[in-house]
């Protein structure tokens, strides 16, 4: 399985973004978003089931949306809004049945 991840970029505090995730015709049944700051440990911040189940570190739920694509059901998507410097870190997608990671995608904010 090869995870494809959408580019993250240069974003200003107080916009928004979306990431995705996509494993061409793999049917997950577990998605999560890591995210690794700068000189930090990388750490769980969401989590979807193939029902549509999610689950957030309550630091980001109010910010934070995960979602799957409802269709092909090949791609998992984080949406952050109102960015915030300290949300700059690589993001990871990791899906299950495999552990399969993505290979990461930095998002910078500034401020």
């Amino acid at each position: 399985v090869q995870l494809q991840a959408s580019r993250g970029g240069l974003v200003q505090a107080g916009g928004s973004l979306r990431l995705s995730c996509t494993a061409s015709g793999f049917n997950f049944i577990l998605a999560d978003w890591y995210r690794q700051a700068p000189g930090k440990q990388r750490v769980w911040i969401a989590s979807i089931t193939n029902s549509g189940s999610t689950d957030y570190v309550d630091s980001v739920k109010d910010r934070f949306t995960i979602s799957r694509d409802s269709a092909a059901k090949d791609t998992v998507y984080l949406e952050i809004n109102s960015l915030k410097p300290e949300d700059t870190a690589v993001y990871y997608c990791r899906l299950n049945p495999g552990d399969v990671w993505g290979q990461g995608t930095l998002v910078t904010v500034s401020s």
